[in-house]
C-alpha cells in the first residue's frame, strides 16, 4: 500500500541580493494514512519550508524548487493552482504557528469557519453553522453555540489555537500539517491541544504532520520521527529508536537540552555549541561538523548521505561516524558523562 504522502528529493532554494538561499535540500520521507511524522530541528532547519513547498504555498517567483511531493499519487509540486485551492483545506489542512495572525481580526470566529466550509462544501449558511458550532465543541471549547459570534481578540491563546484546529479539520482532512502547534502556549495547555490532536487523529483516521523544535512535545504523539538540520533530514527513524538509540549527534544535543524526570533537578541542562550555519554559505563536509564535540578532519571535508544503520534498515541517519562509535557515545552520554568526556574516552581512542 502506498503511503498518503510522499516527499522525495524535495529541493527549495531562494535567489536573495546576498546569495542562494538553500532552504531544503534534498529531503526525502513519507507519511502512511492514519500515522502521524515528527519533523523536528532548530528555528530556519527547513521544517515549515518543506511543509508550506507541499501545501502549494512557497511559489514566490525568487523559488527554485525541484523533487517530488505526491499526495495519494497526485504530484502537488506540479499541480495548477487551482487543483491546489482544492486540496487545501479539504484534503490537507495546516496549522500555523501564530493562531492570533491566522485569524482575521474583522470577522467574527465563527464566520470564518463557516466560510472555511462552504469553500469547499455546498452546505447552506444553516448547515455550516451548525457544523462549526458542533466543532468547537468538539475541540474543547465551552459554550462554543455562544463562542460561535466572538471575535478572535475575545478568545485566550489556548482558545484561539483549538479554533484553528477545528478550522483545519472542520472539512476532516486525510492529512493533517501542525505547524508548531503550542509556540507561546503554558506548559498546561500545550498539553491539552496535543492530546487533542492525538485523539482527533485518531477518531478520524488522519495522517498527520507535525513540526516542533522540541522532541519533547512528539515524544507521545508521534509515530516516525525526522531530524532536520540546514535543510537536510541528518536522522529519521521509529520514534522509539530516537529516544533510545539515536545515532546523529545533532539529536544527541536536542535530546540533552530537555529536562528529565530520571535526572537530579539541579543537573544542568547541555545546550548545542555554536549556531546553525547560514543557509548562504553552508560549511563544507558535514554541516553540523563545526558545532559537532566529535568532528574528525576527514567531517570537514565528506559530505555524509542519510544512510540505513547496519540491522536497522529503518532508521537512516547521515554522520561519518562509525556505526559503533555512534552507539557507545551514545551510551556515555544516556549515562550522564558530558560530550567532552565522551569524546575523550571513545572517539581519542582510535574508535571513530
Amino acid at each position: 500500500m502506498s503511503p498518503l504522502l510522499e516527499v522525495d528529493d524535495l529541493r527549495v532554494h531562494f535567489e536573495t541580493e546576498d546569495g542562494l538561499v538553500k532552504a531544503v535540500d534534498g529531503v526525502t520521507f513519507s507519511v502512511d494514512n492514519g500515522k502521524v511524522l515528527g519533523i523536528v530541528g532548530e528555528s530556519g532547519s527547513g521544517k515549515s519550508v518543506s511543509m508550506l513547498t507541499v501545501m502549494g504555498l512557497s511559489r514566490a517567483k525568487n523559488a527554485r524548487i525541484s523533487g517530488a511531493a505526491r499526495f495519494d499519487g497526485q504530484d502537488l509540486i506540479s499541480a495548477s493552482r487551482e487543483d491546489l485551492r482544492d486540496l487545501r483545506g479539504n484534503d490537507i489542512a495546516m496549522i500555523f504557528q501564530d493562531p492570533l495572525s491566522s485569524l482575521h481580526p474583522f470577522y467574527k470566529v465563527g464566520r470564518q469557519l463557516v466560510e472555511a466550509i462552504q469553500a469547499h462544501k455546498y452546505s447552506s449558511k444553516a448547515e455550516a453553522k451548525e457544523r462549526a458550532i458542533e466543532f468547537l465543541g468538539m475541540v474543547g471549547i465551552p459554550d462554543p453555540r455562544r463562542r460561535f459570534d466572538n471575535y478572535p481578540h475575545e478568545f485566550s491563546g489556548g482558545m484561539r489555537q483549538r479554533a484553528m484546529i477545528a478550522m483545519a479539520l472542520i472539512n476532516e482532512p486525510r492529512l493533517l500539517i501542525a505547524d508548531e502547534p503550542t509556540t507561546a502556549l503554558d506548559v498546561t495547555v500545550q498539553a491539552q491541544i496535543l492530546d487533542l490532536i492525538a485523539r482527533l487523529q485518531n477518531e478520524l483516521n488522519m495522517a498527520v504532520v507535525m513540526i516542533t523544535h522540541d522532541l519533547g512535545v512528539v515524544a507521545e504523539v508521534t509515530d516516525h520521527i525526522a531530524v532536520m538540520y540546514a535543510g537536510r533530514i541528518v536522522e529519521h527513524a521509529d520514534k522509539r529508536d530516537i529516544f533510545r538509540a539515536p545515532e546523529h549527534p545533532y539529536t544527541w544535543g536536542l535530546l540533552q537540552s530537555i529536562p528529565r524526570l530520571d535526572r537530579a533537578r539541579d543537573e544542568p541542562l547541555v545546550p548545542i555549541p555554536g549556531r546553525p550555519p547560514s543557509l548562504i554559505t553552508l560549511p563544507t563536509g558535514c554541516n553540523f561538523h563545526p558545532r559537532c564535540p566529535y568532528v574528525r578532519p576527514r567531517h570537514r571535508e565528506v559530505d555524509p548521505r542519510l544512510e540505513p544503520v547496519p540491522d536497522d534498515p529503518g532508521h537512516r541517519v547521515a554522520c561519518l561516524l562509525a556505526s559503533d562509535t555512534r552507539r557507545r557515545l551514545w551510551q556515555e552520554l544516556a549515562a550522564g558523562k558530558q560530550p567532552e568526556e565522551a569524546r575523550e574516552e571513545i572517539v581519542e581512542g582510535g574508535l571513530a
